[in-house]
C-alpha cells in the first residue's frame, strides 16, 4: 500500500505528506538512513503530541458518556480504551503496521507486529493529522478509527478481567471453560465478533466485540453476572 492509498483508507489527505512519513518513521529506520551525517526525524515527537490529543478526545468522550462515574473510574475507563493493546488492535484495522518504516533489525525480529511499536505509530499518526489539519480532523479520525466503540472499555482487561475471574470460579468447582466464535460480521475495518462461553461443554453466555479477545471478555463478564445473580437467590 502506498501513501496515497493509505490516506484513502484513513479518510484523510495530508496537505504536508512529510508529516505522514515522519509519523511512520521508527527510530531504527532513521538511524540506518542518515542524510549527510544527520539522523532523519523519527515519529517520537509526533507520538508525544498524538498522545496528548488522544487523551483529550477520549477524556471528553467518556466525561459525556458516563456522567455518573467519578474521576478514578473515568481514568480506568480511559486507560482501558487507549491502552497499548487496544491501540495496536485499532492500528491493525487500518493496516498501519505494514506502513511503518523499520530498520533491518526490527524488521527481522517482528517489529512490524510488536504492539509497542504499532501503538506508538498510531499515536504519532494522530499527532501528524492534528499538526497538519488541526483538532477537528484529528477528532474525526480518532472517533472513527480509535473510539468508535467506547463501551468496550467496560470489558477490556485493563478494567475488568472477566476471563480470569471466571476461570478461577470454574477451577474452584472442577469445571472446564471454553470459548467459541459464534459469528463474525462487518467489513474488515469494523469487524464484530460474537463469542459464546461454554461451561463443561454447555453454552452459558454470549458476548460481542471488535476482536475475539474483547468478545470473550464480554461473554465472561455476562456469565459472571448471571452466576452472581444465581448465588444470591
Amino acid at each position: 500500500m502506498n501513501l496515497k492509498d493509505f490516506e484513502e483508507k484513513i479518510a484523510y489527505r495530508f496537505q504536508d505528506r512529510s508529516l505522514l512519513t515522519m509519523a511512520l518513521t521508527h527510530r531504527s529506520y532513521a538511524f540506518e538512513h542518515t542524510e549527510q551525517g544527520t539522523v532523519r526525524a523519527t515519529n517520537e515527537r509526533l507520538e508525544f503530541l498524538g498522545d496528548a490529543v488522544l487523551e483529550l478526545i477520549s477524556s471528553d468522550l467518556l466525561f459525556r458518556l458516563y456522567p455518573d462515574r467519578d474521576e478514578g473510574q473515568l481514568s480506568k475507563l480511559r486507560a482501558a480504551l487507549v491502552c497499548e493493546a487496544a491501540l495496536s488492535e485499532r492500528a491493525a484495522d487500518i493496516g498501519l503496521g505494514d506502513m511503518i518504516l523499520l530498520g533491518k533489525g526490527e524488521e527481522h525480529s517482528g517489529g512490524r507486529k510488536r504492539p509497542s511499536i504499532v501503538s506508538d505509530a498510531m499515536e504519532a499518526l494522530i499527532g501528524a493529522i492534528y499538526s497538519d489539519g488541526g483538532f477537528e480532523p484529528a477528532k474525526e479520525f480518532v472517533m472513527r478509527f480509535v473510539l468508535a466503540h467506547p463501551e468496550e472499555a467496560e470489558t477490556n482487561g485493563a478494567v475488568f478481567d472477566g476471563k480470569s475471574r471466571l476461570q478461577e470460579w470454574a477451577q474452584a468447582r472442577g469445571m472446564k471453560l471454553a470459548y467459541e466464535v459464534v459469528s463474525e460480521t462487518g467489513p474488515d475495518h469494523d469487524k464484530r465478533f460474537s463469542v459464546e462461553v461454554l461451561i463443561d461443554g454447555k453454552p452459558f453466555a454470549k458476548g460481542t466485540g471488535r476482536s475475539k479477545k474483547i468478545a470473550e471478555q464480554a461473554a465472561a463478564a455476562k456469565a459472571l453476572r448471571t452466576l452472581e445473580q444465581e448465588e444470591t437467590r
